[in-house]
């Protein structure tokens, strides 16, 4: 690493002096400019000797007006209170027995918030500091995950705001006035109840789900899953619902190969699709079940495609499908089905798709491959 460059470079066995503090002869050194993160080193007198293409990015300070300068004026942090950190940490003239500072969010001239931590390197214990080692990373993907955070409390506490206060208004009024009402309206308002109920059930196993998923702790019990008999499950319970039976075409053609996977996420993938096309498409929602294409999908396996008859997804919004508290329309839901659903597929080996049906609607396609089962 050369001083006053941006860009030091040494190859891999260069067979030079090792310069001081860095890797020597024989020794694999990366370019700073590689690094993914800020890094910013100054000298025992306090200059920058440093300043790499992360730093300069995060900064906006450029290289050359940074190297050579003295470290507190070409990287001028201050704390969350807008005192100055180089003049609070001090670290030649603090403190021997320090060796750094942790990470740790300060503000760039602006405002900017910016994430440091800080390395003193000293010849020996109590020794001169010789070299300030500073790293900075930008905050906006942590910035990103933390309002992603906050949507999901957001949201899940809006939808369970509802329920919970038609449970607490039912039970309340039962408990207090039951010789009042017939036997029919207790029969209402409980199933009423029961709904919910199970409307917050639900709402909480998808948390649970969106927790395993972002962990990649999501549990897959493969078992063997007639596809086919699934679906027609779910289409039993839709017509029960007061669908029509023929609003649904369901297309299989055999054989089929073995399916091995967790029946009960399965059905989770199957109703969450069905219910989007039902919900948010039009006309007959088809459901096609087929072996899957070998050339596409190594060892083959099954293919599911949903389609439906409404206005599809616009072009613009295939991308953003599976993301997060996406809807296709106003109708309701938390956003986070699709999301679920991609997570659990993922996790069985298999690929799911989004694009334009042939009528014209939405059309989802999911993948499943050959897999053994879990012993």
């Amino acid at each position: 690493m050369g001083v006053g460059t941006s860009r030091p470079r040494q190859a891999l066995g260069a067979a030079r002096p090792p310069l001081p503090g860095y890797a020597g002869t024989n020794q694999l050194v990366l370019d700073p400019d590689e690094l993914p993160d800020g890094l910013v080193i100054a000298d025992e007198s306090g200059s920058v000797v440093c300043f790499n293409a992360a730093a300069a990015r995060i900064t906006a300070v450029r290289a050359t007006d940074a190297l050579g300068a003295p470290l507190e004026r070409a990287l001028p942090l201050e704390d969350l209170e807008g005192r100055r950190w180089w003049q609070l940490t001090d670290p030649y003239g603090g403190l021997a027995i320090r060796v750094g500072q942790p990470e740790r969010n300060l503000l760039l001239p602006g405002g900017r918030e910016v994430l440091v931590a800080a390395r003193y390197v000293r010849a020996r214990p109590k020794g001169p500091v010789q070299r300030v080692i500073v790293s900075l990373r930008d905050t906006e993907a942590r910035r990103r995950t933390e309002r992603s955070h906050a949507e999901l409390i957001a949201t899940v506490a809006h939808e369970l705001r509802s329920p919970l206060t038609s449970v607490k208004g039912f039970t309340a009024t039962l408990l207090a006035k039951w010789e009042r009402f017939t036997d029919d309206q207790k029969r209402l308002m409980l199933e009423t109840v029961d709904a919910d109920a199970n409307r917050v059930t639900r709402l909480i196993a998808e948390l649970l789900d969106i927790s395993r998923i972002d962990s990649g702790r999501l549990e897959v019990r493969r078992q063997p899953v007639d596809i086919g008999a699934a679906v027609g499950r779910h289409i039993q319970a839709h017509v029960a619902a007061g669908r029509p039976a023929d609003r649904f075409l369901v297309r299989i053609r055999h054989p089929l190969p073995a399916l091995w996977a967790d029946p009960d996420k399965i059905d989770q993938v199957l109703s969450n699709l069905l219910e989007n096309a039902v919900r948010h498409g039009e006309g007959t929602v088809t459901i096609d079940v087929e072996p899957a294409d070998a050339s596409r999908e190594r060892g083959g396996g099954t293919t599911v495609t949903v389609s439906d008859e409404g206005p599809g997804i616009p072009e613009e919004s295939m991308k953003r499908v599976f993301t997060r508290f996406w809807r296709g329309s106003k109708r309701g839901g938390t956003g986070l089905g699709l999301y679920i659903v991609k997570g659990i597929v993922e996790a069985h080996g298999g690929v799911i798709t989004v694009g334009r049906a042939p009528g014209g609607g939405a059309q989802f396609r999911f993948t499943l491959p050959v897999s053994a089962p879990a012993f």
